[in-house]
């Protein structure tokens, strides 16, 4: 369980958020859809909270064995 939290989903919860921000700054640069720009940062935050949930699962898990 361990292993599979800090070595499949962490990385998988980070990569995603890193992939929708980068999305999120080219759209900026070239000069895209506001309403596109927002939807972005607004998928951000929900993965940037996905993320934190998914890392303070996996502490409290190794933190119980």
């Amino acid at each position: 369980m361990i292993t599979f939290l800090s070595q499949v989903l962490v990385p998988i919860s980070l990569a995603s958020v890193a992939a929708v921000l980068l999305m999120g700054l080219t759209n900026m640069m070239r000069g895209g859809s506001p309403t596109r720009s927002q939807n972005l940062m607004r998928m951000r935050i929900l993965l940037q909270f996905i993320a934190i949930v998914i890392t303070m699962a996996t502490i409290w898990v190794m933190g119980t064995q």
